[in-house]
């Protein structure tokens, strides 16, 4: 044992000792000397006693002797004794209540010493079990922080796995993409062969059908001109998916009523004219029909509405980007969500461009914002795991929902005004009752979540988008998930028809998916060769009535579709003025409910509302 330590321990005993007598000896201290003073007390006063005994029996002596003055001092001498015992004992009773006082005292600064000593003991105890429990946690720590390491170590080792499987899908996706090129290609030239064998053989057995039917449709088409609100035989252009060509060669050249009606219901079928008919190009699972041009349709009524391209209104929505916008369903009133954690609402039909109100709470980015079927209130989810109701009438925070563990991308009401089903990062739906703020349901998707939608007013079907590729459905009446559908890439946004029989949803390969949910199948591909999916949460939309579907690019523009399959139009900054449109990504885009008005927000802080008047 070294110096040091040496003389650290003798210190520690001296200070043990000295804290043991200030403990045991400090609160006896004033009884001792109470003790010590009466038996000092005691001692004189029994060398008093001895001393008037020893002067009591000179004094009986000298009276046994004889004399009269003697008798007078002892007389004297015993009234002063008298006197002097009187006082004694009276001291004496004195003292022995004293004692009997010291004693209860001395009685209850044990019983203090006792519980002291107990609740010493208590803590000590107590002391034990929390440096053993501070141990324990140590070496949780320890053990802890090896498997944080060996998770991190893992997690790099994967993400470099990933990032090389994703190169790697990405080359063979390039090659598809050729090798598909060149496949149309080669089909395109069959296709070709296979119309001037079919051109050649109608032509020499059908003049007579296809004067007749010329004719019949060039009257129909130029009163359809005439007529702009006629909808005739085009009133639902041929989508870019079709079926194979139809077999015309395969009826007899003797079987007039065969061949008439082969033509006229693949005419039908195709709607266009004879000699469209023979300058027309087919391929297998596509068919390019000659019809029409767009202008002249658009000015026949033939498209519908026509498509927002004039803008009606433009503002700076939030401080950085914005992540979402939606129309309000009773008022002409749009709410945008940014990365500035704050819902704005604006009125557009005052043309306004201060917000009508700021609604604040989150405590992160807002990922998503949507309203109640009557306008009443509006429900936004956020990056800080939770989502949020708020009144619109008095711009209120009225319910806030938290308990996922990631980031909250989408919400729905699922039971209006009673339950909201919310999507998230962490991988799981949860359903709650706003009447009691709860989650009440939790559904486990295994991927994270980055849309959904809700079938009915009852949502009675959830149906979301996943990282995962897929698209799931859920029954909440009978807790039964139906099969899943498996898109290209991950999903980045679901819109549902009124009629909930189509669902549109965008992939990260850069297409929009249409499906008919009766049926569970893709029924049609949108897409163009400049599109690009701008994030992994943006948003693409039907408008009003299903008829056409929008989404923004990451080059700055708005493609919008027609639901028969080709594009309509592209709101682009170099068409009508760069300073007017958006310069970057577009996340989101929401048709108005209630008239041909179309609003966009993107990463430039932008909102631009367009409409068609």
């Amino acid at each position: 044992m070294s110096t040091d330590e040496c003389t650290s321990w003798r210190e520690h005993v001296i200070k043990c000792l000295r804290e043991r007598n200030s403990k045991e000896c400090d609160n006896f201290k004033e009884i001792i000397l109470q003790n010590n003073r009466l038996i000092g007390q005691c001692a004189q006063l029994k060398s008093d006693n001895l001393k008037l005994s020893v002067e009591n029996e000179q004094l009986r002596n000298s009276v046994s002797t004889g004399g009269a003055g003697p008798n007078v001092a002892i007389v004297t001498l015993e009234k002063k004794l008298l006197e002097e015992l009187t006082e004694l004992h009276k001291r004496k009773g004195e003292n022995s209540q004293m004692i009997v006082d010291l004693n209860v005292k001395v009685e209850q600064q044990k019983k203090l010493i006792a519980e002291k000593e107990q609740s010493l003991f208590e803590q000590q105890t107590a002391n034990n079990r929390l440096r053993a429990e501070v141990q324990m946690l140590h070496s949780n720590l320890e053990e802890l922080k090896k498997l944080n390491t060996t998770m991190l170590d893992e997690h790099t080792a994967l993400h470099l796995a990933f990032s090389a499987s994703e190169e790697k899908l990405r080359s063979v996706q390039d090659e598809n993409r050729c090798l598909l090129d060149r496949l149309m290609r080669y089909k395109s030239k069959d296709a070709d062969k296979l119309n001037e064998e079919n051109e050649s053989i109608l032509r020499k057995r059908l003049p007579s059908i296809f004067r007749k039917r010329s004719d019949k449709l060039k009257r129909d088409i130029e009163d359809a001109v005439r007529e702009p609100g006629s909808s005739n035989n085009f009133s639902s252009p041929v989508p870019r998916s079709s079926t194979s060509p139809v077999p015309f060669g395969s009826c007899a050249v003797s079987d007039n009523e065969c061949e008439e009606a082969s033509i006229n219901g693949a005419m039908d079928a195709l709607g266009m004219g004879d000699d469209d008919y023979i300058s027309g190009r087919f391929s297998a699972g596509e068919a390019e029909t000659a019809r029409p041009s767009i202008d002249t349709l658009k000015a026949a009524g033939y498209l519908g509405q026509p498509n927002p391209t004039k803008i009606i209104m433009k503002f700076e929505a939030h401080e950085n980007e914005s992540h979402a916008v939606r129309w309000s369903p009773v008022e002409r009133m749009v709410a945008t969500g940014g990365a500035d954690r704050k819902v704005k609402l604006w009125d557009v039909g005052k043309a306004s461009t201060e917000p009508r109100a700021v609604l604040s709470g989150s405590s992160a980015g807002i990922n998503s914002v949507d309203f109640d079927s009557t306008g009443t209130y509006i429900l936004g989810t956020s990056n800080d795991y939770g989502a949020r109701v708020w009144t619109v009438m008095d711009n209120r925070l009225r319910h806030t929902l938290t308990g996922h563990s990631g980031k909250v991308m989408a919400a729905k009401y699922v039971q209006e005004p009673i339950k909201v089903v919310t999507g998230s990062h962490d991988r799981t739906l949860k359903i709650w009752d706003l009447r009691s703020i709860a989650c009440i349901e939790t559904k486990f998707a295994g991927s994270s979540c980055n849309d959904l939608v809700t079938t009915d007013s009852l949502g009675s079907t959830i149906i979301s988008g996943h990282y995962d590729k897929k698209i799931r459905f859920w029954d909440i009446r009978t807790e039964k998930q139906a099969d899943d559908v498996i898109m290209p890439a991950k999903i980045t946004s679901l819109d549902l028809s009124k009629d909930c029989n189509y669902l549109i949803c965008s992939v990260r390969d850069d297409t929009i998916k249409l499906l008919d949910l009766r049926k569970n199948l893709v029924i049609s591909t949108f897409t163009n060769e400049h599109f690009k999916v701008s994030c992994d949460f943006a948003r693409a939309t039907f408008n009003s009535n299903a008829s056409k579907i929008a989404c923004g690019s990451a080059d700055g523009a708005i493609y919008i579709w027609n639901i028969n399959g080709f594009l309509e139009t592209t709101l682009k900054g170099h068409s009508f003025g760069s300073g007017f449109f958006h310069s970057t990504a577009v996340n989101a885009v929401s048709w108005s409910p209630n008239s041909n008005s179309l609003a966009s927000v993107g990463k430039s802080k932008r909102c631009i509302i367009y409409s068609n008047s």
